[in-house]
């Protein structure tokens, strides 16, 4: 019995598989007219533009992506501005202040402090009069949201101006 039903499987599985020429008569007529049509000539070869170099001009200039600078002279009768020789540098002068991260603040004994990350991912804590930056940045005033400072810097006429300065809480 079982070998009945092997040799009648088998004979489905041969009739399935034997060729039906008569159901793709239609699509053997589409190709051999789609085979019959003219060839299409190819696209002409685009011409390109040539290079034209550009010289940037603006390299020296202040990056429109810094934040404005806002500097100030001292008012008239008071004594020129200048950094103090003397004065042991701290260890936040090293760094620019475009590397230094406000990243939080503390309060003790009714003191504030900020939490501030260096270059090398160090964290520092500041408080007012301490100095960062440099440019002889000395902190002014603390707040949650940031620090502000005041610098001295040269005018460019063998003076100094005093500039201030933020640096706001980074977010994050």
């Amino acid at each position: 019995m079982l070998r009945l039903l092997t040799v009648i499987a088998l004979g489905f599985v041969l009739a399935g598989c034997s060729s039906g020429q008569t159901r793709f008569t239609d699509l053997e007529s589409f190709m051999n007219e789609v085979r019959a049509r003219p060839a299409r000539p190819p696209e002409p070869i685009p011409e390109f533009q040539p290079y034209e170099p550009f010289a940037y001009g603006a390299a020296g200039k202040r990056s429109p992506f810094d934040p404005p600078i806002e500097q100030r002279r001292r008012p008239e009768g008071m004594p020129d501005v200048q950094p103090d020789p003397d004065r042991v540098r701290q260890f936040l002068e090293q760094f620019s202040l475009n590397d230094l991260r406000m990243v939080g603040t503390l309060e003790r004994a009714e003191e504030t402090f900020a939490l501030i990350r260096d270059a090398r991912g160090g964290v520092h804590r500041v408080t007012k009069g301490d100095f960062m930056g440099q440019n002889h940045g000395e902190i002014q005033a603390i707040a949650e949201s940031g620090i502000e400072l005041e610098e001295i810097v040269p005018d460019g006429a063998g003076g100094w101006l005093l500039r201030s300065r933020s640096i706001r809480l980074q977010d994050g």
